[in-house]
């Protein structure tokens, strides 16, 4: 039997070990999850409604509890841990409040006595999931997903089982019957069996390009939908008329919370020359400012990275671009999974750090002359998962949204995902929405009734 131990990447200390399911033990799953749907999808929305809103209870009356084992498994900063699981219970507070309503039939005229569309389960969904947002990549895809009637199954990243356990702890403790959400301890080998189980209707998946193409082929063998949220390397382009302050803030913000270990972090910085140099100077200010340390302190902002490897790679993007004549302005040393916040500058299109996606608290830095050349620069990428563009013309902004090749634009913000907008990305991004209305409708039948008299 299988065993996985995670660790705590800040110390090292082992935390747990986890028997992993057997092949037995996951067909069985699937087995239980699959006849519980038909009875799950016979609950009344009011029923399911009170459920996710205990649901939302538990994780506000028990956050620190989620969080510090999201800390200690993934390095995240604790502060930052708790902000995860409160948003995690937002979710669940808004498709409690909307499900309903977003699945009402859609009445459609034609000479039919009566005719719509209406929204129905598939069934149960395969959700894989990584590791730097254990919490929220689940809640976002689970939410939705038991709302409109499906059952889920979890096969979570193998550093962070504890919190995958912890997830269904949640959705026990709030009363959703056995089977509705179950977590899967598996590694990625096992994967393909559960995508070609007849029933297992659809899989979702947030993770690298590799892994994303993987599944997706695996799933369209098998003619299975799937969703895939995969990376990104969002631009942060600052234009000259920008409020500097408010900029620098955000900017710093979206590079570097959690310890920059985001898709949709703002990875590359690029800048109006006419502006730059002041720009730089007070970026740099401001990272050296941000207190690393202890994840489990309040005041920490940077914490480790997930893993050594995942140190070890950002340290490799680094000295490669620096190698090819990026200027190195703060940061850039690694002690074990800790990288420094880092700022390079001298960043051209053909280096590391430009047109590979970084994952840890690494800032390009690329300057531009005009707005065209700007766009060029962020659209340089086979990521499109969105952009930030910084400015005070925001009439002029939202003349030039159309140019960006992003699945989303933000002004005068960083990109973020929130309940009531539709998230997911174009080109290597991946495909598919979360959240929303359109989110909630990724995983049902659209079914068309017709009615003659």
């Amino acid at each position: 039997m299988a065993v996985t131990v995670s660790k705590n990447p800040y110390n090292g200390d082992e935390l747990n070990s986890y028997k992993n399911h057997s092949k037995n033990e996951v067909s069985k799953i699937i087995d239980k999850a699959d006849k519980r749907f038909y009875s799950w999808r016979e609950v009344p929305f009011k029923e399911r409604q009170k459920l996710m809103l205990a649901a939302a209870a538990e994780m506000r009356s028990n956050k620190h509890e989620y969080a510090e084992m999201l800390t200690l498994e993934m390095g995240k900063p604790i502060s930052q841990a708790e902000a995860e699981v409160e948003k995690c219970a937002w979710v669940c507070e808004y498709y409690s409040e909307n499900a309903e309503n977003q699945l009402q039939n859609k009445v459609i005229k034609t000479d039919a006595y009566k005719s719509y569309v209406s929204y129905e389960p598939l069934g149960v969904v395969l959700a894989i999931m990584p590791w730097n947002y254990p919490f929220w990549q689940v809640f976002r895809f689970a939410a939705p997903a038991l709302m409109a009637g499906n059952i889920c199954v979890l096969k979570h990243a193998s550093n962070v089982f504890g919190s995958a356990l912890n997830i269904e702890k949640i959705l026990k403790r709030a009363g959703f019957p056995d089977n509705c959400f179950t977590t899967l301890l598996i590694g990625s080998e096992a994967v393909e069996e559960i995508i070609e189980n007849k029933k297992v209707k659809a899989v979702t998946l947030t993770g690298s390009g590799p892994a994303g193409s993987s599944v997706a082929s695996l799933a369209g063998k098998n003619i299975k939908k799937t969703v895939l949220e995969l990376g990104g390397s969002n631009a942060l382009v600052v234009m000259k008329d920008c409020d500097i302050e408010k900029t620098l803030e955000t900017c710093v913000q979206a590079r570097f919370q959690n310890t920059g270990q985001s898709c949709i972090a703002g990875k590359r910085l690029i800048v109006d020359e006419s502006i730059a140099e002041e720009f730089v100077e007070k970026l740099v200010v401001k990272v050296r400012e941000l207190k690393s340390g202890d994840p489990l302190d309040q005041e920490t902002y940077i914490g480790t990275l997930a893993r050594e490897d995942l140190a070890k790679d950002i340290e490799k993007q680094v000295n490669d671009s620096i190698k090819a004549g990026a200027k190195l302005v703060v940061g850039g040393k690694r002690q074990g999974a800790y990288f420094e916040p880092t700022v390079l500058t001298n960043v051209t299109e053909n280096m590391a750090v430009f047109k590979e996606e970084t994952f840890g608290p690494a800032l390009s830095v690329t300057t531009f002359k005009t707005i065209e050349e700007a766009i060029d620069l962020s659209n340089n990428s086979q990521f499109g998962l969105g952009v930030s563009l910084f400015t005070e013309n925001i009439e002029d902004a939202e003349k030039i949204i159309h140019k960006f090749d992003e699945g989303a634009v933000f002004i005068n913000e960083l990109v973020k995902s929130d309940p009531r907008l539709p998230f997911g990305g174009i080109k290597e991004s991946g495909y598919g929405r979360e959240l929303s209305a359109d989110g909630i409708k990724e995983f049902v039948n659209r079914k068309t009734v017709y009615i003659k008299k």
